[in-house]
């Protein structure tokens, strides 16, 4: 059987992979953050280990454990074993979640901004797939906000996607009940 990667960014995106098989599932003992790693001008989503939290997102399958292209995608994070903590209707399989360690993202207070661009491909993804409620829980299950940066003019990330200006209201929405400042 083919192995599973659980994606809860923009993996949960369809428009943005043609893995087969993707299916809801939940990740417990999670939690997205955005991070801030060397050679990005811009945070990134991670997920890291969070006793008390659990996420939403999707698994796919890995057709023949060829991860050669899905490790280039995720070429900042670490592959690892996630098989013990992702519930979803498939069964007993291989299943790996892509992360951003302490030892890999920046230390500093220099922040760099979320990409809109970035957070839209997220954000439209967790309504298709679980709603205006899985937005609700993507917003309440992910730390790290600083500010974010308005680029859907010119979208600077490279699988961003066309959204309808309902999902955008509902992200700049999302944005201005937390507070969060864009630049």
């Amino acid at each position: 059987m083919d192995p599973y990667f659980f994606g809860y960014g923009s993996l949960v995106n369809r428009m943005t992979h043609d893995y087969p098989d993707a299916r809801p599932a939940l990740a417990r003992g999670w939690r997205r953050v955005w991070r801030h790693i060397e050679g990005r001008d811009h945070a990134v989503l991670t997920a890291v280990p969070h006793a008390d939290s659990e996420i939403e997102g999707l698994v796919a399958a890995v057709p023949a454990a060829d991860w050669r292209q899905l490790d280039l995608r995720e070429g900042a994070y670490d592959r690892v074993d996630g098989s013990g903590h992702v519930a979803h209707d498939i069964g007993e399989v291989e299943l790996a979640i892509y992360w951003i360690p302490e030892n890999k993202h920046i230390l500093s207070d220099a922040t760099r901004p979320v990409l809109l661009s970035y957070l839209d491909v997220c954000v439209q993804g967790y309504l298709r797939e679980f709603g205006e409620a899985g937005v609700e829980r993507f917003f309440a299950t992910t730390d790290g906000w600083g500010t974010v940066r308005d680029d859907r003019a010119a979208p600077a990330y490279p699988r961003h996607q066309r959204l309808e200006p309902v999902e955008m209201e509902l992200v700049d929405q999302h944005l201005s009940r937390m507070g969060i400042a864009r630049v």
